[in-house]
């Protein structure tokens, strides 16, 4: 029986025709800020609440505005497992900082796209076809 899917959201700051993009404590993948979404909560919300514990930035889900859905192999999964991951955009002047969760931050570009697992890759891609990110 195949395993269900992960459901995810996540935020895309951009700023300088870059994106941020963080890496986990000991680890060197980049990732979208963002994590698996609570029950009963919206996706905006968990993009926002992830944002928050992610990167110490606080925004209002309900001006999120929803950018695309990333369906992929889930990084780290058995073959098969998808991840859903709905990319909401960042609109705000605070400076991001890494949380206890969070190792580093990176402004990345398509040039990064080889330390992403798919989903990110896929977001990249996604976001330098919209003429967001180089």
């Amino acid at each position: 029986m195949p395993l269900p899917d992960l459901l995810v959201s996540a935020i895309a700051l951009v700023r300088d025709r870059r994106v941020l993009m963080v890496t986990a404590r000991g680890r060197d993948v980049y990732y979208m800020p963002g994590g698996k979404i609570d029950a009963g909560e919206t996706a905006a919300q968990a993009a926002a609440r992830e944002a928050h514990e992610e990167v110490a930035l606080a925004l209002d889900p309900d001006a999120l505005v929803e950018l695309f859905e990333v369906v992929t192999q889930a990084h780290g999964e058995p073959d098969g497992r998808l991840v859903r991951m709905r990319v909401f955009e960042a609109v705000t002047d605070a400076a991001p900082a890494a949380s206890a969760e969070v190792g580093a931050l990176h402004w990345v570009t398509t040039a990064d796209i080889g330390r992403c697992p798919p989903a990110g890759a896929d977001v990249l891609r996604r976001l330098a076809a919209s003429g967001a990110i180089d």
